[in-house]
C-alpha cells in the first residue's frame, strides 16, 4: 500500500505519494493536484561515479505525454519526439533550484524524470513536477538535505495574489511568476508581469514561499513515514596536500591575473596556470604533487584553480569593492546602439554593452504566420515570437553547432516574455512578428542585452510598442557572512558567483525576472537591494535606448507586408473562399497579394508587398460581402449570353439574369443586339426569387418601365426563366435559335411537348 500525505495549496487538494509506482527507482513519487492533474516523479543515481568530470552529473527532463490531455499528436507522426518548448522550460524550472542543493563533490550521474500522467488543460502542472522532484529526492536514498518546492503565483481582478491561477487568471491579475525554494530560502524565481512595481514582485515571492514552506513540510512527513535510508555515496575532494602546495604556488599568479581589465588579457594569463606550469614548478621533493599533476583523469588541479578564482573574487568584490574589470559595484560597462544595421530586414539593431554584443532582427507576417502549439495545455498561438542564438565564435570556441539548447530555448523565452506586455493589441496592429538575436559577443546578460536590441529593432520595424525594454543582470558575492551585490554582471562574476538576477522592464515597472542561486537560498532583503539597483540602471539603459531611437518609426520598411483587414459578416466567410478555396485563390491570383487569411469572427486579413493590390483586394471582399438589395442599382459585366437573355455580374461572384424583354426599352429580337458577353451595363434589381436568384432590369433604367412586382413581359415561358441556374451550356434547337439543354431534373424545355 502506498503512503501518503494531503495538504491544501491554492483552494485545490494536493496529495503526495509514494511506494506505489517506480519502486526500482532510486526514488519515486506522484503528485496529485486538484481534480485532474497528476505528475510522477522517479529519481535513479548511479552506482559509481562519473570518472574524470569535476561538475554535477545531473539530468532533469519534464515528459509531456499528450495523453495527458486526451489528445493525440497532429501530422503524419503520431508519437511523441523531441521536447516541446514548454516541456523545455519546464525541465530547467526543475533543474534549477535542485542542482545546487546537492553535496559539493558528488559525482554520481543522477537522472530525474517527471512525468505528466494527467492535466487540467487550463492549469499549468510544471510546479508540480518540481514538487513532485522535491519529493522523490526525498524519499530517495540519495544524499539531498534539503526539500525542494514551487508554486506559480498570479492574481486576481482586485488584485490579491493567488496560488497556482489557471491560464484564464494570468491575463487577469497581469503576473505569472514561479517561485521555488526551501523550507529556509528562495532559491529560483522565474516568470512575467504586465509592468509591475518591485515591491508587488516581492509581495509575490513572499506569498509564495509561505506556501512552499507547507509543501516542505508535507513531503519531510512523508519522508519520515517511507523514505529510504540515505545511502552512502563517495564526495570527491580534492588532495589536500595539492590544495596547500597551488595556493602558495600560484597564489600571487591568480591574484594579478583576477585585476587584469580585459577578458581577453585575463582568460590567457588564467590560460599559463596550467598543468605543464605547475609540473614546471613542482621541485624534486614533491613527488607526489607530481604524480597527480601528471595524471590527465585527476581533475583536482582545475577544481582547485577555479576555487582560487572565486576566493580572490571574494576578496576583491566584497573587501576592496573592486571588480575585475575596475567597475564600481553599480557600475554599468559602456553601451552603444544603431538601428537599420541591415536594409532588407524589416527592422534591426545592434546593442553592445561592454564585451556583450547582440544583433536582433525583427519580422513583420501574416496571421497564418503565427506560431500553432499542440501541447498539453491550452495555450493560445503565438503572434509574437522571440528566438535567441548564440553562436560558439561570440565567446571565441569552436564547437558543433546543432539545434538550439535548453539555454538558447529558456534565454528566447526570457527575452519573449520581457517584451510582450508592451506589444500592440492585434487590433491595433495585425501582424505576426518574429524576431531572432543573434549573440555576436558574449561576456555575461546577453539574455538581457537581447532584451534591449530587440526593442531597437521592434521600433525600427514600426512596431507600435508602448514603452521602451531594457533589462540587466545583477549578481551576489559573499564571503564570511557579507555581501555585496553587483550590477550588470560580466561572465566572470556570473561564473564565479552566487547568484544571477535578471530583470527586465519598462519605466513603469517589471516586466521579466529570472533568478538563479548558487547557494542554499537568499533572503527577501537581499532581493529588495538587488531590486532596487536593478530598476536604477534598467531607468539608465532606457535612457540610452531613447538616444537611439525616441520612438517607433511611423512607416514600415519597404519590405515589409502591408496588411489589411475587412470585417465581413461570418455568414459570407463561404462566399470568400468559395467551393475548394476557388474564390480566395482567384482574388490572390487577380490582384497579387500575398495572402488572404480569414477567422471565424469574420476578420479578413490581406497580406500584400504593396498597397495597391490590397486595397484592390479590400475592394473584391467588400463587393462580394455587400448585400444585394432590391431597387437599388449596379454596373455589372455581362458574362454569358443566352436567347432569353443575358447574365450579368453586379458584384464578385453574384450574378443575375436581364431577360430580353427587360434589355431594352424597344422589343428585342436577338439579345446580341443588345448586348455582348464582355460588356459593361447598368442594371437594377427587380427581384430576389425564393432560391436567390437575381433578376435584373435594364429597361427599368432606360424609362421603360417595369411591374412593380418584378415581373416581365415574356416571350418565353415562365418555366424556362426558372430553369436558368441549372443552364451550363446550350444546344441549338431547329427554329428556336439556342436554347438551354434540357435539365436532369426531368423537366421538359420550351419548345417540346409533354408525353
Amino acid at each position: 500500500m502506498p503512503e501518503s500525505v494531503s495538504l491544501e495549496i491554492g483552494g485545490r487538494p494536493m496529495v503526495i505519494e509514494t511506494g506505489e509506482l517506480a519502486k526500482q527507482a532510486s526514488g519515486s513519487a506522484l503528485v496529485r493536484y486538484g481534480d485532474q492533474n497528476v505528475v510522477l516523479c522517479a529519481v535513479t543515481a548511479s552506482a559509481k561515479p562519473r570518472e574524470g568530470i569535476d561538475f554535477l552529473p545531473l539530468t532533469c527532463d519534464f515528459e509531456e505525454k499528450l495523453y495527458a490531455a486526451g489528445k493525440i499528436p497532429g501530422g503524419f507522426i503520431k508519437r511523441e519526439g523531441r521536447p516541446t518548448e514548454h516541456g523545455t522550460l519546464s525541465s530547467r524550472q526543475i533543474d534549477r533550484p535542485i542542482r545546487p542543493l546537492f553535496p559539493d563533490g558528488f559525482r554520481n550521474d543522477i537522472q530525474i524524470v517527471a512525468t505528466l500522467l494527467s492535466v487540467d488543460p487550463q492549469l499549468d502542472a510544471d510546479v508540480l513536477g518540481v514538487c513532485a522532484a522535491g519529493a522523490a529526492l526525498a524519499v530517495s536514498d540519495i544524499p539531498f538535505e534539503q526539500t525542494v518546492a514551487a508554486v506559480r503565483v498570479g492574481r486576481d481582478e482586485n488584485g490579491k495574489y493567488i496560488c497556482n491561477p489557471t491560464l484564464p487568471q494570468y491575463a487577469t491579475g497581469g503576473m505569472d511568476i514561479v517561485v521555488a525554494g526551501t523550507a529556509d530560502a528562495v532559491m529560483m524565481v522565474e516568470g512575467g508581469a504586465h509592468e509591475i512595481s518591485e515591491d508587488e514582485l516581492l509581495g509575490a515571492v513572499e506569498f509564495a514561499h509561505v506556501e512552499i514552506k507547507k509543501i516542505v513540510a508535507a513531503i519531510n512527513k512523508l519522508a519520515k513515514k517511507a523514505g529510504k535510508a540515505k545511502r552512502s555515496f563517495p564526495i570527491k575532494k580534492v588532495n589536500a596536500d595539492l590544495e596547500k602546495w597551488m595556493r602558495k604556488t600560484f597564489a600571487k599568479d591568480v591574484t594579478k591575473a583576477m585585476r587584469m581589465v580585459e577578458k581577453q588579457e585575463r582568460e590567457e594569463a588564467f590560460s599559463k596556470l596550467n598543468r605543464v606550469e605547475a609540473i614546471e614548478r613542482v621541485t624534486k621533493k614533491d613527488d607526489e604533487i607530481r604524480a597527480i599533476l601528471e595524471d590527465p583523469s585527476n581533475k583536482d588541479f582545475e577544481k582547485i584553480v577555479k576555487a582560487m578564482e572565486e576566493d580572490e573574487l571574494r576578496t576583491m568584490v566584497v573587501d576592496e569593492a573592486l571588480r575585475p574589470d575596475g567597475r564600481k559595484p553599480d557600475e554599468i560597462r559602456p553601451i552603444w546602439s544603431k538601428v537599420r544595421y541591415v536594409p532588407r530586414a524589416h527592422g534591426s539593431a545592434v546593442f553592445t554593452r561592454g564585451q556583450t554584443q547582440v544583433f536582433s532582427a525583427a519580422t513583420l507576417g501574416s496571421i497564418s504566420d503565427r506560431q500553432r502549439l499542440d501541447g498539453v495545455v491550452d495555450l493560445e498561438d503565438k503572434y509574437y515570437m522571440h528566438f535567441y542564438n548564440f553562436p560558439p565564435y561570440s565567446v571565441g570556441e569552436t564547437r558543433m553547432m546543432r539545434g538550439p539548447g535548453r539555454r538558447e530555448i529558456g534565454h528566447g523565452y526570457l527575452a519573449e516574455r520581457a517584451l510582450v506586455p508592451v506589444l500592440p493589441l492585434r487590433e491595433e496592429f495585425p501582424y505576426t512578428v518574429r524576431v531572432i538575436s543573434e549573440v555576436l559577443e558574449s561576456n555575461g546578460s546577453s539574455s538581457m542585452a537581447s532584451v534591449c536590441g530587440s526593442t531597437l529593432a521592434l521600433m525600427d520595424a514600426g512596431v507600435p510598442i508602448k514603452e521602451h525594454v531594457a533589462g540587466v543582470a545583477m549578481g551576489l558575492v559573499i564571503k564570511d557572512g557579507k555581501y555585496r551585490i553587483l550590477t550588470d554582471i560580466q561572465g566572470l562574476e556570473d561564473a564565479l558567483g552566487e547568484m544571477d538576477f535578471k530583470v527586465a522592464g519598462t519605466t513603469k515597472g517589471i516586466t521579466a525576472i529570472q533568478m538563479d542561486i548558487k547557494v542554499t537560498g537568499i533572503t527577501v532583503d537581499i532581493m529588495r537591494e538587488a531590486m532596487e539597483e536593478a530598476r536604477k540602471s534598467r531607468l539608465f539603459i532606457i535612457g540610452k535606448l531613447k538616444e537611439t531611437m525616441p520612438k517607433p518609426r511611423a512607416e514600415l520598411s519597404q519590405y515589409a507586408p502591408r496588411m489589411i483587414v475587412v470585417q465581413i459578416p461570418p455568414e459570407k466567410i463561404k462566399d470568400i473562399i468559395g467551393p475548394g478555396g476557388k474564390m480566395i485563390n482567384k482574388i490572390i491570383a487577380d490582384t497579387g497579394v500575398e495572402k488572404i487569411d480569414i477567422e471565424d469572427d469574420g476578420k479578413v486579413f490581406i497580406t500584400s508587398l504593396n498597397g495597391e493590390s490590397a486595397e484592390k483586394a479590400k475592394a473584391i471582399v467588400e463587393q462580394m460581402t455587400k448585400v444585394i438589395v432590391v431597387g437599388e442599382t449596379y454596373l455589372g459585366t455581362v458574362t454569358r449570353v443566352i436567347a432569353i437573355g443575358a447574365f450579368v455580374q453586379i458584384l464578385p461572384g453574384k450574378e443575375g439574369l436581364v431577360h430580353i424583354s427587360q434589355l431594352a426599352s424597344q422589343r428585342v429580337d436577338k439579345v446580341e443586339d443588345v448586348v455582348k458577353v464582355g460588356d459593361e451595363v447598368m442594371v437594377k434589381v427587380m427581384e430576389i426569387d425564393g432560391q436567390g436568384r437575381l433578376n435584373l432590369s435594364r429597361k427599368a433604367l432606360l424609362g421603360g418601365g417595369a411591374p412593380a412586382n418584378g415581373s416581365h413581359e415574356r416571350h418565353e415561358p415562365r418555366r424556362e426563366h426558372t430553369e436558368r441556374p441549372m443552364i451550363e451550356r446550350a444546344e441549338p434547337v431547329a427554329g428556336a435559335g439556342e436554347l438551354p439543354r434540357r435539365p436532369r431534373r426531368g423537366r421538359r424545355g420550351p419548345g417540346t411537348h409533354d408525353e
